[in-house]
């Protein structure tokens, strides 16, 4: 959809910024005006990791006047496969100021404003309140919401970018030209149902290639040019080298932007999307143990069948000692149920606690009682008993 542009030019640009932004400025559609447009612009980046990495780059590249940067979290080396704006000697350093250091080595004419904490209900209006335009790059539905609901209340365009495995999906939403994040998933998935890319992986460049889309979106707002995603949504299928537009309506029942809507102001997105399911949740109580816990019941020959329930590949990067490798899905799909064994107390484990905890669910409705799972599974135990080990 053609929209008008959504910033005016600033007053002027400089000799310096002239000279550099000369390949812009021979573009007719772009040109002086629309170069001023991205100076006076104020674009705010919700996450300074995969998708924000190359988001902010291009950014700061193209000459945008003042970029947010909303990161609460630390560099660490399992990052640098992706998450570009971050290098080697950044290892432990805040996201934040990692990724303005190098926002400024790109282009020292951008003013890099920081917001070095974790985005919530208590501040993301009025950090959103500051900026003209919204670039997601978070990777977990609860922010997810919460960035789409604030943008609808303020009147805020925002573009979304979502990257799992080999696929990637990109699109603008703007309740008041056409759809919002809701009208496209009303609902989040049950927990522990999409794997985050920290549980399922993440093809590094895929950022790269998500991450320019949201750019020339944004590029696009600012000035005017072009026909943006708003009311269509990019899917990106790298193995198969396949882009594909699905066309997006505004839902009239929407939640938040729908004819009546029922989302008049932030809810507790937490509780909204579930960490856990309420049955894994109900499962949990009394039946969880820590990695300390695990390695004491193996050190005294307590009898368990200790069960990872994570995927393949991750057990080929590391292993608790004395696992077995079955995947969540085949509890939860009833396969695994019957070799369980009656003799030996049930200890499932996975990356952090979430798969097992829904795999505990099924094993506990099956008539194992006494199964329990291990709180921070594989990286609690790398953390507590077995440092040498690596956290991926």
């Amino acid at each position: 959809m053609s929209l008008p542009p959504l910033v005016e030019p600033a007053a002027d640009l400089s000799v310096d910024e002239v000279r550099r932004y000369s390949r812009h400025l021979i573009i007719p559609d772009v040109g002086v005006a629309g170069q001023k447009r991205l100076k006076n612009a104020r674009v705010l980046c919700v996450g300074a990791g995969g998708l924000g990495s190359p988001a902010l780059m291009y950014l700061a590249a193209a000459g945008v006047g003042t970029l947010g940067i909303v990161e609460f979290d630390t560099v660490d080396e399992s990052n640098l496969q992706r998450q570009i704006i971050h290098g080697q000697s950044d290892i432990g350093r805040p996201k934040a100021e990692s990724a303005r250091d190098s926002v400024l080595e790109i282009n020292p004419y951008v003013n890099v404003v920081l917001h070095n904490e974790a985005l919530t209900n208590d501040n993301v209006m009025e950090i959103f309140a500051q900026y003209d335009l919204i670039i997601d790059g978070t990777d977990n539905f609860a922010t997810r919401y919460m960035v789409n609901d604030a943008a609808v209340l303020l009147g805020k365009p925002y573009v979304w970018g979502s990257i799992y495995r080999f696929d990637g999906q990109a699109s603008v939403f703007w309740a008041e030209h056409g759809p919002c994040y809701r009208c496209l998933y009303p609902e989040p998935p049950p927990p522990g149902m999409v794997p985050s890319c920290a549980e399922g992986g993440v093809l590094g460049v895929l950022c790269a290639s998500i991450g320019a889309i949201q750019v020339t979106e944004a590029i696009k707002l600012l000035t005017g040019v072009g026909e943006t995603l708003l009311g269509r949504l990019m899917v990106y299928d790298a193995l198969e080298m396949e882009y594909r537009k699905i066309k997006l309506r505004k839902d009239p029942n929407c939640a938040i932007c729908g004819e009546n809507p029922t989302v008049t102001g932030l809810i507790d997105y937490d509780d909204f999307c579930g960490a856990v399911s309420d049955e894994a949740q109900a499962a949990t109580v009394g039946s969880t143990i820590t990695a300390q816990e695990l390695k004491d019941w193996q050190d005294s020959g307590k009898p368990i069948d200790l069960i990872d329930v994570r995927e393949p590949a991750e057990w080929e990067i590391v292993r608790i000692p004395g696992a077995r490798l079955v995947p969540k899905g085949e509890f939860l799909n009833g396969n695994a149920l019957a070799d369980l064994p009656q003799d030996r107390q049930i200890v499932l484990h996975c990356k952090s606690g979430v798969r097992s905890a829904e795999a505990l669910a099924a094993v506990k409705a099956a008539g194992f009682k006494d199964a329990v799972h291990v709180q921070g599974g594989v990286v609690s135990w790398v953390k507590t008993v077995d440092p040498s080990l690596p956290i991926y």
